[in-house]
C-alpha cells in the first residue's frame, strides 16, 4: 500500500468522523428528540473512530506505518 493511498484513508475517514458529528448535531437541532438519527450518527462516528484506531495500531503492527516522535531527526 503506497504512503499517499494510507494517508487518504485516513485523511477519508477523519471526515467521515467530522461529518458523523456534524449529522449528530444537525439531527439534535431539527428532531427535538423525536427520532433516533442523532443517535445513529453518533453511533456511526464512534465505530468510526474505534475502526480508524485499530486500522492504525495494525498497520503499526504490521510495518505499514512506523510512528516518530515530534522533532526527531528522520
Amino acid at each position: 500500500m503506497s504512503d499517499s493511498l494510507k494517508t487518504l484513508l485516513i485523511i477519508a475517514v477523519l471526515i467521515l468522523i467530522v461529518w458523523n458529528l456534524g449529522a449528530g448535531l444537525y439531527y439534535m437541532l431539527v428532531d427535538k428528540g423525536t427520532t433516533k438519527r442523532t443517535v445513529n450518527a453518533l453511533t456511526k462516528r464512534i465505530a468510526l473512530s474505534v475502526g480508524l484506531i485499530l486500522f492504525v495500531i495494525l498497520a503499526i503492527y504490521m510495518g505499514w506505518i512506523t510512528p516518530h516522535g515530534i522533532g526527531r531527526a528522520p
